[in-house]
């Protein structure tokens, strides 16, 4: 009986675990565009943009937003260099019930309190196909200048984790 559970789960546990870009890996370029997404003025962005510095990207469900506060706060105190260090929040806008025009004049909100992030949005969910990123979830990225993955986990930050992304930052500067 413990043979079966044992192949069962491992069987299972790809599922549930893997969804996360593997560190080390450059994951495929995508552009977000017209119906697809892109900017808040409409206008064209790439992954492809993701190198030449240290990139924090947060794929984010608008409906999940606060599972990392506490991660926003804490990434406020660090004040890595802004010559460096860069942040991108990506907006999954079909991973919500709230209509588009709401979600992207939240963003415009965001974008003044925030001046220094970039808020993409991805209406098709294409970053969810393309890195197989958690869909319905909060990811959070980190790369390096060579637009590779040193940081990846969905979801929740536990206060280890946390302290492991930023930590994973440093080294890089």
């Amino acid at each position: 009986m413990k043979t079966i559970l044992l192949v069962i789960l491992t069987l299972l546990y790809p599922l549930f675990v893997f969804s996360e870009i593997p560190i080390g890996e450059k994951p495929k370029t995508v552009i977000l565009q017209g119906e697809d997404g892109g900017r808040l003025d409409g206008s064209k962005w790439s992954s492809e943009e993701i190198q030449g510095l240290i990139y924090m990207v947060f794929y984010i469900d608008p409906d999940e937003k606060e599972l990392n506060d506490h991660m926003s706060q804490r990434l406020k105190k660090e004040k890595f260099p802004r010559d460096k260090v860069k942040s991108i929040a990506i907006i999954n806008m079909d991973a919500t019930w709230a209509p588009d025009f709401a979600i992207q004049s939240s963003l415009e909100e965001k974008q003044k309190e925030f001046p220094h992030t970039l808020y993409i949005k991805d209406i098709e969910k294409l970053l969810v196909k393309a890195w197989n990123l958690d869909d319905d979830n909060y990811d959070v990225l980190v790369f390096d200048p060579s637009g590779k993955v040193v940081f990846s986990k969905d979801g929740k930050l536990s206060e280890e984790e946390l302290e492991l992304m930023i930590k994973t930052i440093r080294g890089l500067l």
